[in-house]
Parts: structure tokens; sequence; C-alpha cells
């Protein structure tokens, strides 16, 4: 049982972005950007799209998507992906995939999928880059993972860490929200109650680190911004049209 499925958890309710996942950006709501690049990913076997809300679901099922319902009642989208996982059983591997990060890297994505398949020691597997401009790492919006010589977490924290005397872009690694797991990983993950650490930061990667499980972190020389306001889906709009306009000139 080799198999890997990428689940994409999508809710309606945002309290900065109500209904982001059906915002259109540039014509196409955001959900169907995410799910198009992830389409473009080559070691997954499938593609899925959780939910709990019929809007999204039919928006979802109008464009092709595979669509899972889920229960209303989950706290996160960790939880929403392993009701999925759950029923999953053909799965080894699930990808956890923003629903709010339209310019993923599908070869993350594979990458990911791929340290899972070929390292049976590492149980969940993330990815982090560089700031761009290293002061974004005092904006507690933008979480920080430092690594150990061997590529794992060491700590998730909404503060600077490491401290440093001097500023550099490389010292200071920005976590991108995505997530590969073994199922069976997964699934006792949901079953722990949130620690102190991660009740403290509130990051729930850091259950996983006070429960003793590895995290290995991917690190890429960029990383796929995320759309959490109106305003950062109009800066994606522009992003995409000046892209656009370059390909046709």
């Amino acid at each position: 049982m080799n198999k890997a499925a990428g689940i994409i958890p999508a809710r309606f309710g945002s309290t900065r972005f109500p209904g982001k996942p059906l915002y259109l950006i540039a014509g196409k709501p955001l959900l169907r950007h995410v799910w198009e690049r992830c389409r473009r990913a080559k070691k997954l076997d499938s593609l899925i799209i959780a939910t709990d809300d019929m809007r999204i679901a039919n928006a979802a099922f109008g464009w092709g998507a595979q669509i899972a319902l889920t229960s209303p009642r989950h706290q996160s989208g960790t939880d929403r992906i392993a009701e999925v996982a759950r029923k999953a059983k053909q799965f080894a591997f699930i990808i956890n995939i923003q629903g709010d990060e339209p310019l993923v890297d599908p070869r993350l994505i594979d990458r990911l999928v791929e340290k899972l398949r070929s390292d049976r020691k590492i149980d969940i597997v993330t990815a982090a880059h560089p700031f761009d401009d290293p002061a974004e790492a005092s904006s507690p919006h933008q979480v920080k993972v430092v690594v150990d010589l061997m590529g794992r977490a060491l700590y998730f924290s909404r503060a600077a860490i490491p401290f440093l005397r001097q500023l550099s872009r490389k010292n200071y690694l920005r976590h991108q929200g995505i997530y590969g797991f073994r199922r069976e990983t997964l699934l006792q993950f949901v079953k722990w109650k949130p620690t102190a650490l991660e009740h403290a930061e509130s990051l729930e990667q850091l259950r996983a680190l006070e429960k003793g499980v590895k995290v290995h972190v991917l690190v890429t020389k960029h990383g796929s911004p995320g759309v959490d306001t109106p305003e950062d889906a109009l800066a994606l709009e522009q992003k995409l049209a000046r892209a656009k306009g370059s390909t046709l000139s």
C-alpha cells in the first residue's frame, strides 16, 4: 500500500474573510485555483476537497472535483482531513493542502510524497523557506520554524526564532502550512488532546513535537503566499494579470 491522497479542507466561514473559498480571483474561485495547481502534482493518486458546506461542494463538483462531505463540528482542517482519511484505507499517505494557497507548487507536493515513501522513520513532513524580508519574521502572523542538522523541526513559533544579534535572510525560516502524514500518524494525532505549547502559540503542529513525533522539514528557496484577506486576493489577481501579460508579450 503506497498510494497518496491530497486532501484540501475547505470551510465557508472565516472571521477575516467569510466565503473565502468561493471568492472570485481572475474569474475563478480561490479554491479552484488551489485545486488546479494540485492537479499538476504527479505523485498523488487522488485529490479530494473536504468540506461541510454544500455551497462549496456544489461549486467544486461543477468544475469536476472529487468531494468528501464532512462534519461541521471540526475545529481544524487537520480534523477534517482525518475524517476522510479514516474511511480511505487504501491510502498510506495523506497530504494536507491549504485551501487558501493558490500558488502552491505541485513539485513540492510530489517531494512530500516522495519523502514519506523513501524514509519510513518520518511520520510527518512539512515545508519552510527563507523570508524574502527578514524583518517580516517579527510578525506573529508568520510562523517560524527552526530545524536540526538532520532537517527535523526543533520548534515552531509565532515569535522570531532563533534570536539573532544580526539580521540575515537565511536565518529565519517561514513555515509553509502544508503537511504530509502517514495515515496512521494522522489518525493518532487527532486523538491526542491539545498540549500546553500548542495552546500557548496556537499552533497545532507543536502537539506532534510534544508527543515526540519526528517532523521533517523540506527547506525550499521560495514559498507560496496565502490569501487571508480581500486585500491579499486583490494582490494575487494583480500578480496573475502581470504573469499573463508577460507570457503574452
